[in-house]
């Protein structure tokens, strides 16, 4: 998607400023930043938005081979307005987006390419029959060759019920091997009402092998057979907390992919948490392998000279 920020209200008007947004991609360009090989699979439209999108993702190293452009839709368009200081509202325009057109055929031959991890959002099979029926086949298929299938429930009101959202997501959940919510999302994936041990023990009877509770000032749980783990967030000035959950899930996939142990890959994807709250924009933040340590080596109001 394209999105467009305001540091006010929208009923105003006012300045605009355009970036890239999307889960998917946030996940992308947090995991090539820190050295990872990766690529996106979509739709774009095809004009000067489509290639914005395009132009952004192959800066930040992120493929786009299994990008198609699409004629007939336009870009997917998300406002934010800067409330309050405290309070940013979204509006999405999106509804016949190029995105929303996703279909089987757009995945299928990026998915034979291969891949170790496979990561998804809630908010892909929400966005049509055929963005929804992509995703279970994508999964499905990632799952059956070996690859590690991650699912972050990303649950958008504006998009779809709970009721809705719950039937989609409780089968896709079967073929994932990580599961991320936020303590509010985890009733999604089993029974109304259900609490967050139920629903992390019907996950793990399931097949998935971690769960991850995102917490946001508070850390993260990390649940396994093997037991809890909880680690705390890094104490920062948070300036925007958009993009912060799929920072999160970038530090998380980075150390699984660099083989670290549970409570290593909870420091990484905290540690993302942190960089991506302490700067204007989804993604725009994010650290390279390099700068892991800025945060946590560095008293507050540090000049690194």
């Amino acid at each position: 998607m394209v999105s467009l920020r305001s540091t006010g209200p929208l009923a105003v008007g006012g300045p605009l400023s355009m970036h890239l947004a999307g889960a998917e991609t946030n996940v992308a360009i947090g995991l090539a930043r820190l050295g990872h090989r990766t690529a996106w699979v979509g739709r774009v439209s095809d004009d000067e938005l489509g290639e914005f999108v395009l132009r952004q993702l192959r800066a930040e190293g992120v493929g786009t081979d299994g990008v198609r452009r699409d004629a007939e839709r336009p870009a997917g368009l998300m406002f934010l307005e800067r409330r309050t200081a405290d309070v940013t509202r979204v509006r999405y325009h999106r509804a016949g987006s190029a995105g929303s057109a996703l279909h089987t055929d757009d995945v299928a031959a990026p998915l034979a390419a291969g891949a170790r991890v496979l990561h998804l959002t809630g908010i892909t099979p929400a966005l049509s029959d055929s963005a929804r029926a992509a995703t279970t086949f994508a999964a499905r298929q990632a799952a059956a060759s070996g690859a590690t299938v991650s699912l972050d429930v990303n649950y958008r009101a504006g998009l779809w019920s709970r009721a809705a959202a719950r039937a989609a997501l409780t089968p896709l959940a079967g073929y994932a091997s990580i599961v991320i919510a936020s303590a509010d999302e985890l009733d999604l994936l089993a029974e109304p009402g259900a609490d967050e041990p139920t629903a992390v023990a019907g996950l793990l009877r399931r097949g998935v092998r971690t769960v991850l509770v995102k917490l946001g000032a508070d850390g993260a749980r990390a649940y396994t057979h093997d037991g809890v783990q909880q680690l705390a967030a890094v104490p920062v000035t948070a300036v925007d907390t958009v993009g912060a959950g799929d920072a999160f899930t970038a530090g998380y996939l980075s150390g699984h992919l660099d083989g670290l142990d549970l409570i290593d890959r909870l420091r990484r994807a905290v540690a993302l948490g942190a960089f991506a709250v302490t700067a204007h924009g989804d993604w725009e933040g994010l650290p390279r392998r390099d700068e892991l340590s800025l945060l946590t080596g560095n008293a507050a109001g540090t000049t690194l000279r």
